[in-house]
């Protein structure tokens, strides 16, 4: 399809800025027998204070290089620096190939080389088409661009929100397992309601981080666990005395899927550690590490200085540790201790 029948039936507005009166009356005579409404401006300062006085008028702006007053090339940067200019056909002499790619250089649409043939009309008139179809797909290009990102804005909203919501309605049941963690005298029954607590903080703690996140698609993994060791460090150690969990993380982004399984394996592995690692009353320290290991892949390492894991056998009723190996496996990878450290010692790499 020729811009010509895109262009059918419409009236394109034409500024022509020239100080030829001959061509000028040429150009409003064969253009406007294409439907054409021509203007014209005998000098640059003229068009440019017809551009000024009549903002949002004119569709395209034939501009002539040799003018009295100022050249064309003085007038184009002003015409470029209106608020949305139309585009600018720029007319030049034709041994003066120099002057049109200056003239394109300083924002110009096209050229078109000048003469009195018939030739100069319709070279014109098409050069004007392409400009102006140009600046029409610009334009319905900009307006689906800004379509989709308020969309992608209304999006992001509704997901913080829900983000916001999960997290409240999270934190809402670790405050009913605290209330309901009073009314409990068995011992046994406490520690496992308290372990399940940990769990769900661990997941509403990237609730949280996501509502207060500029990027919904990914958690500053480092941030994140900051806050989670402070909780757990508040929860699992309140004595200062007692055990003392430390954070070592580098920087790092990672998908909000992954941090909800990186949270859950290190709630449950510094559980574990609390719990196992040291005998009551007796300090301890717990370590946290997260960093770039090889072949862009991160590794996770929770270690502790104690007795190690004995004859390998599951202390407890082996709950956590399907956890870890469900969460695990989630990151397409598995926990992995080092049978070498003098305590406990799990692994664990996965793709960033």
């Amino acid at each position: 399809m020729t811009v010509s029948s895109r262009l059918e039936g419409d009236v394109i507005r034409l500024l022509y800025i020239d100080d030829d009166r001959g061509l000028s009356r040429l150009v409003e005579k064969e253009l406007g027998r294409h439907g054409y409404a021509v203007t014209c401006a005998p000098d640059g300062d003229a068009g440019l204070g017809t551009l000024i006085a009549q903002p949002g008028d004119f569709d395209v702006v034939a501009l002539d290089h040799y003018m009295p007053g100022r050249e064309g090339l003085d007038v184009l940067p002003d015409i470029i620096a209106l608020p949305d200019p139309p585009p600018v056909v720029y007319v030049t002499g034709a041994q003066e190939g120099r002057i049109a790619v200056a003239a394109l250089r300083a924002g110009a649409a096209d050229y078109v080389i000048k003469d009195v043939s018939e030739d100069f009309t319709a070279l014109l008139r098409n050069a004007l088409e392409e400009a102006v179809s140009r600046r029409r797909l610009q334009r319905e290009n900009d307006a689906a661009q800004e379509e989709v990102r308020i969309a992608r804005d209304r999006a992001e909203a509704m997901l913080r929100e829900v983000n916001h919501r999960v997290g409240n309605s999270l934190q809402l049941v670790s405050s009913f397992m605290s209330l309901q963690l009073r009314h409990l005298a068995d011992e046994g029954a406490r520690a496992a309601l308290k372990e399940s607590q940990a769990r769900i903080e661990a997941v509403a703690h990237v609730h949280r981080r996501l509502y207060t996140s500029g990027d919904m698609s990914s958690v500053a993994m480092h941030e994140y666990l900051e806050g989670l060791i402070d909780e757990l460090s508040q929860s699992l150690c309140p004595d200062k005395d007692g055990c003392s969990i430390h954070l070592e993380a580098a920087p790092m982004r990672v998908s909000t899927d992954q941090a909800v399984s990186l949270g859950v394996v290190v709630t449950e592995l510094v559980t574990n550690a609390v719990k196992y690692a040291y005998e009551p009353g007796k300090p301890g320290q717990i370590r946290v590490s997260l960093g770039q290991g090889p072949n862009g892949r991160a590794i996770l390492t929770v270690e502790d200085d104690g007795p190690g894991m004995g004859d390998g056998s599951v202390k407890g009723t082996g709950l956590g540790g399907k956890i870890i190996s469900a969460m695990a496996s989630g990151l397409r990878s598995a926990v992995e201790f080092d049978k070498a450290h003098k305590g406990v010692r799990a692994r664990l790499a996965f793709d960033l």
